[in-house]
């Protein structure tokens, strides 16, 4: 079927690893599109819908569609979407282009995670390849994350906020979503098209059908709830070290970088974790992990003092211990898809993927709406105070997917 696996592997990481600094770069343009273009916190935290949206659009209106359209042609159009709105923003600079920018980044990757899924399902054997791919192409997510923030923070006019430097980053990006399509052009490979031909009407219920097994069901809200969480801290982190932390805008991004390093470093790791404990005990584990983080992190934010001289040596040591709940939060994401996804036919990983990456996207809105708007109305510890309550939603809904699975698996 694929006459090169590993080649078929390097694509994907390459795409992946684009799209991951374009889609988690929304925190460093909140922070810096409230210091360029004096755009208020509430105002702001419509980049993460802008963002969203279209991602949960897209993926609704295309997935079921995407086996006959091709996976490879489907990530090959949103490689050069990406590239051509990267072009326009220092061309065109202002909120208006900058919610452009998110719109069609997010439409982009609605048709570029349903191909990348399901291609995982394409060169992989069994359950524990697929989880074992899925952890190492969501720990190269992480790396491009943590590649974004020192990328955006070399443009970055520390001394002027106000600057427009920080868009020239976008040139870069521009090449580098070229050199992924070549790369995709280059990689050929094959998608399998459903055993029976089915209208695009057939394919779309068959994707909304999903939606209504139990196990199918209690996923998808695990997936919601954990996604709300980190896009919740991630898009409103460099704001609250710059805010908050009272760091400089250029170290407020830098200082993100911890957290996307431990969301890397424990996906990466989390594949052989998974291999020596049960993937229900290790998540629990982690959910404790992070409110204890959350618990311990925010009454020392307290402590932190403006410093007109402010180095990595005398910043405050909030800005260092709670980016540690990535560690802790990185398996949960790659742990829950991989067993959703292993315990389907291939042929239905587009339509399931589809339905991942819709609930995914309105969990990211959702996490960073309320957490802007949290923020905004009161302070930073309160709005990641506030992100125990899904901490602790999501310990429930993950105790009925486990029972959910092995009901499932016993049927």
């Amino acid at each position: 079927m694929i006459t090169n696996r590993l080649r078929v592997k390097l694509s994907l990481m390459l795409t992946y690893f684009v799209f991951a600094i374009l889609l988690n770069s929304v925190g460093t343009v909140i922070l810096q599109v409230i210091n360029s273009y004096a755009v208020s916190k509430e105002a702001a935290s419509v980049l993460e819908g802008f963002k969203d949206l279209p991602i949960a659009i897209v993926s609704f209106a295309l997935a079921a569609y995407l086996p006959r359209f091709g996976y490879r042609r489907a990530m090959m159009t949103g490689s050069l979407m990406i590239s051509a709105v990267c072009l326009l923003m220092p061309l065109f600079p202002g909120f208006l282009m900058t919610k452009m920018l998110f719109l069609v980044v997010g439409s982009a990757f609605g048709l570029v995670k349903v191909s990348l899924y399901s291609t995982v399902g394409l060169i992989t054997d069994d359950k524990q390849q697929h989880a074992s791919v899925m952890n190492t192409i969501e720990g190269i997510f992480m790396v491009g994350v943590l590649s974004g923030y020192w990328l955006f923070s070399a443009f970055i006019d520390g001394d002027n906020p106000t600057s427009t430097d920080w868009l020239n980053v976008y040139w870069w990006l521009a090449l580098l979503g070229l050199a992924n399509f070549l790369l995709l052009l280059l990689t050929p490979f094959k998608n399998p098209m459903p055993e029976k031909e089915q209208g695009n009407i057939q394919a779309f219920m068959d994707m909304l059908r999903l939606v209504f097994r139990p196990l199918v069901l209690v996923f998808i809200l695990s997936a919601f709830l954990y996604v709300l969480i980190e896009q919740g801290i991630g898009t409103w982190l460099p704001t609250f070290n710059n805010e908050v932390l009272h760091l400089p805008a250029d170290m407020s991004v830098q200082a993100t970088s911890i957290f996307a390093a431990c969301l890397a470093i424990g996906r990466l790791g989390a594949g052989v974790l998974m291999q020596r404990l049960n993937w229900y005990l290790l998540l629990n584990i982690c959910l404790l992990s992070m409110a204890a983080l959350v618990l311990v992190s925010m009454p020392l934010a307290n402590l932190a003092q403006e410093n007109a001289q402010m180095s990595w040596s005398s910043a405050p040591l909030a800005a260092f211990i709670f980016p540690l709940i990535g560690l802790f939060m990185a398996p949960i994401y790659p742990a829950i898809n991989s067993i959703m996804l292993s315990s389907l036919p291939k042929v239905q990983h587009s339509a399931m993927t589809g339905l991942i990456v819709i609930f995914s996207a309105l969990g990211g809105t959702t996490g960073s709406i309320i957490t802007g708007l949290v923020f905004g109305s009161f302070n930073g510890q309160t709005a990641f105070y506030f992100s125990l309550v899904p901490i602790a939603a999501i310990s429930v809904t993950l105790f009925f997917f486990r029972r959910a699975t092995l009901t499932a698996s016993s049927a």
